[in-house]
């Protein structure tokens, strides 16, 4: 079957969450969604530079002070969260992008995706970042334990996930296909409803 051209449009208000851990693929498809659905996105990543950016940090030394107090990952969470609640009630498309996007929004998705795939595939699509290997292994064990601490979070269940897919076994096109065929596909009609999504204080 061939795959679609990532230029065609998608004609769909859904509000979208895209989470996984790094090197998953979300950024590219983040990408590839943002311009079918002629939509914004936003990233816990760009949340990020720009905490760092009010507190003139660089992102090491921001990382660095995550590691020691709850309060940034509360502040990057909490922004995150205004977000969801203002775009879930636009009823306009739109996509949110962080490890806890799925949890952060709640009920406010419409779609919740988490994208995956083996250790050592992602460490190869890491290795052109300033990030290395241990480094990528070390933060994903920090934050899953920063998650648990702060809001009862097991990153480890994913059973809410509307779509979970290893991002290795097709191309990022190949990936895309599949993630725009659910959307095209969905029909609120047909809907039965979503798994429950635990509710998280940030505050």
């Amino acid at each position: 079957m061939p795959e679609t051209d990532a230029t065609e449009k998608i004609d769909s208000n859904l509000f979208i969450t895209v989470s996984g851990p790094p090197g998953c693929g979300a950024t590219t498809v983040c990408s590839q969604l943002a311009d079918a659905l002629g939509c914004p996105y936003v990233s816990g990543g760009d949340i990020f530079r720009e905490l760092a950016e009010d507190r003139r940090l660089t992102l090491n030394q921001l990382t660095a002070e995550a590691e020691t107090s709850g309060e940034i990952d509360r502040a990057l969470d909490e922004r995150l969260q205004m977000i969801a609640e203002k775009w879930g009630m636009s009823s306009k498309p739109f996509i949110l992008e962080s490890r806890l996007a799925g949890w952060l929004a709640g009920d406010r998705a419409d779609l919740r995706i988490w994208l995956d795939a083996p250790e050592e595939v992602r460490v190869g699509r890491i290795e052109d970042r300033i990030e290395t290997e241990a480094e990528m292994r070390v933060r994903e064990v920090s934050e899953a334990g920063r998650y648990e601490k702060y809001y009862n979070i097991n990153i480890g269940d994913r059973e809410f996930y509307d779509l979970h897919l290893n991002t290795a076994r097709w191309s990022k096109q190949g990936v895309f296909t599949i993630i725009r065929a659910a959307i095209e596909s969905y029909d609120p009609t047909d809907d039965e409803g979503a798994f429950e999504t635990p509710i998280v204080e940030t505050q």
